[in-house]
């Protein structure tokens, strides 16, 4: 593997950072006999990021627990891991997780390495992992117990899982050789929505481990399709064993689609067996509107409540899960089709029309909520889109495709048939035009309405995000430099102290030069450095 194709090789030729030197203590300062100052040693490697996207249900949800199949997608929404390198004497690793108020540093030299090598316990980056071994958690336990001891119990529980997930990668993967590191999580993905914020987050920690083992090739230019997803398949192995860390027992959908990118077909007829996950790279990159209910739920309680129904009323209720399936199945056959053109305003429609219908069939479940209906009743309004809750329901979120452009309001809704001509922009233009402008529709009238939007759903206390639906999965920027020809000489280099500092969902994107939907078109700053494995494009790597 050369250093043009492996970004840790690469490593090699980057100037070491060094750290300040001791303070002299008293002796010293006085003039008495000076104390022997021992040379601080360098770190080995410079920092470097990777970064994982969030994921949504776009069809398929309940009926999927039913045995029929779903889809979900990945959306920009991301969390983002920095690795920092300390110096050999150093000796500790630490996780840093300030969204959800987390701060822990264990010694290196004092983790469980024993009993994680131990004849028949160790692990190798290849291997497939599907339990967790209870003799290595229990290892774990005392190491997990020093974690946020005077926490309250709600906020320690979160804090402990988040532990267990981290350590038990790092000692699966890493050794006692591995050179001190701090971990920086930060995301920008809505924690406990039902997103995949955790899966997120155990996507970029297995990435980044096994960068720095060297088990990842690439990306980079030219890399075969095939070779992509193995590198893609081997992330999302050990991201699953960080998932069943979490939850037990994970169905396997949100890490796939997160290491991954773009969508995934989802299929479990036999909880007995593993599900069928199918990659959907033909899934169109769309721009998507996120609004969070801030509504707790629980997705327990909402599946038991679907199980209630079916019981209570099983004809009805096996009908409605049936046509939820071939909500799914005509999306599937769509996306799939030789004939499918992801451009087409009419392929479009299609897709927003399953998304309507499906919304109403999750209704009908009784899994939505008054918020929900809401959010939907002031999105149909613009007539901006097309609408449905994503997930469980009882809360969490809505989305919505947002269509290539706006519909005029008839009687205070949306008909979705009539172009508005109000826009002193091209907004009445031919279907031609408007095929042209289903990834990008930046009018202002669009803007407009976003904008006034925007401003009625913070009023009601819902959180609304201009994201991207079913872009990429796994990236990572090594070294953490990005090149925007006109700051620092080289680049500019993200450090821990900045990534830290960085103000919520715009400062860390802004940061980590990614630009927000609106503005990424319209941005004449390209900032490179962010490469990522996609394997439905002959492993070209996207990068900016």
């Amino acid at each position: 593997m050369s250093s043009e194709d492996s970004p840790v090789d690469a490593t090699d030729a980057m100037p070491a950072r060094t750290l300040p030197s001791p303070p002299v203590n008293a002796a010293g300062v006085l003039g008495l006999h000076p104390p022997l100052l021992r040379k601080q040693s360098s770190p080995m490697m410079p920092p470097f990021m990777v970064s994982a996207p969030g994921k949504v249900i776009v069809y398929g949800e309940h009926a999927v627990v039913h045995g029929k199949a779903a889809i979900a997608a990945a959306i920009s929404l991301r969390s983002y891991l920095h690795v920092s390198f300390l110096s050999k004497s150093h000796r500790t690793v630490t996780l840093l997780f300030p969204d959800i108020q987390m701060e822990h540093t264990w010694s290196l030299d004092h983790l469980p390495w024993a009993a994680f090598s131990a004849p028949g316990k160790k692990k190798y980056y290849y291997d497939l992992v599907t339990s967790l071994d209870p003799d290595l958690l229990d290892a774990l336990g005392s190491h997990i117990d020093a974690v946020s001891p005077k926490a309250p119990e709600s906020i320690r529980k979160i804090h402990h899982a988040s532990a267990r997930s981290f350590l038990y990668l790092f000692l699966s993967l890493a050794s006692r050789k591995t050179a001190p590191c701090t971990y920086t999580l930060r995301s920008t993905i809505p924690i406990g929505a039902g997103l995949g914020s955790s899966a997120s987050i155990s996507v970029c920690i297995s990435a980044a481990l096994l960068l720095q083992i060297r088990a990842l090739s690439g990306p980079h230019q030219d890399q075969p399709a095939t070779e992509c997803e193995l590198q893609i398949e081997r992330i999302n192995r050990w991201a699953f064993v960080g998932e069943m860390c979490i939850h037990g027992n994970p169905s396997g959908v949100d890490n796939t689609v997160s290491a991954g990118g773009k969508a995934v077909l989802f299929q479990r007829k036999d909880y007995n067996r593993p599900p069928v996950v199918t990659p959907l790279h033909s899934f169109p990159e769309l721009p998507l509107l996120l609004v969070n209910t801030r509504q707790s739920r629980s997705t327990a309680l909402e599946v038991a409540k679907v199980a209630t129904l079916r019981s209570a009323h099983p004809a009805l209720t096996e009908n409605i899960l049936h046509a939820i399936g071939q909500v799914t199945e005509s999306a599937h056959e769509l996306l799939t089709s030789k004939k499918f053109d992801p451009t087409s305003p009419i392929a479009l429609k299609h897709l927003g029309d399953l998304i309507t219908i499906n919304h109403g069939l999750l209704v009908s479940l009784g899994v939505s909520h008054p918020k929900l209906e809401r959010i939907r009743e002031l999105i149909d309004h613009t007539g901006i889109g097309w609408t449905k809750l994503t997930g469980a329901g009882g809360g969490g979120c809505a989305i919505t495709i947002l269509k290539p452009q706006p519909t005029t309001v008839t009687n205070g809704h949306g008909n979705g048939t009539h172009h508005d001509s109000s826009s002193d922009e091209s907004d009445s233009s031919s279907e031609a035009d408007c095929s042209a402008s289903i990834i990008s529709t930046s009018t202002k009238l669009k803007h407009k309405i976003l904008d006034n939007l925007e401003a009625k759903l913070e009023n009601e206390g819902f959180d609304k995000f201009e994201t991207t639906l079913a872009g990429d999965g796994v990236g990572v920027l090594w070294p953490a430099v990005l090149h925007n020809g006109n700051e620092e000489e080289g680049g500019e280099e993200i450090d821990s102290e900045k990534f830290l500092k960085a103000e919520g969902t715009e400062g860390v994107e802004r940061l980590v030069g990614v630009a927000s939907t609106r503005k990424k078109r319209t941005e004449i700053e390209v900032r490179e450095g962010w490469k990522f494995w996609r394997p439905w494009e002959g492993g070209l790597p996207q990068i900016y």
